[in-house]
């Protein structure tokens, strides 16, 4: 967007749960509330043309808030890694259950970076 922000899409692909599951344990994966959550885009790196992708891994509590996020995989630029913490902890979810009670899990984020047209396939800014 031409103004410098952008939006945290709830299409976001949640990549991997928790290991340590078996069958017997079924998982329901946690589903976003929003549609999106508003952030800055690093008014440096828009101006420059430069985008990017950074992975997190994020904890999904019992309750479907975002209690921690970490970079697994760096964009190479810690503005876009800083800003996609801050908009990760600003995601609500339905949280994950199992044998039908809330429960707390890890998953990776994707947290792609495009002045572009927005990707169904990663969480979008």
């Amino acid at each position: 967007m031409l103004d410098g922000t952008t939006t945290l899409a709830s299409a976001l692909m949640i990549v991997a749960l928790t290991s340590g599951c078996t069958a017997d344990q079924q998982i329901e994966r946690p589903t976003p509330l929003y549609g999106e959550v508003s952030i800055d885009y690093p008014l440096e790196l828009w101006d420059s043309d430069v985008e990017g992708e950074t992975l997190l891994r994020v904890r999904v509590t019992d309750m479907g808030r975002v209690d921690s996020a970490v970079v697994l995989e760096s964009s190479g630029h810690e503005a876009f890694d800083s800003v996609a913490i801050e908009g990760a902890l600003e995601l609500r979810f339905q949280p994950a259950r199992k044998n039908g009670k809330r429960i707390e899990v890890w998953a990776e984020v994707p947290v792609n970076f495009s002045k572009g047209p927005k990707s169904d396939s990663a969480l979008s800014f």
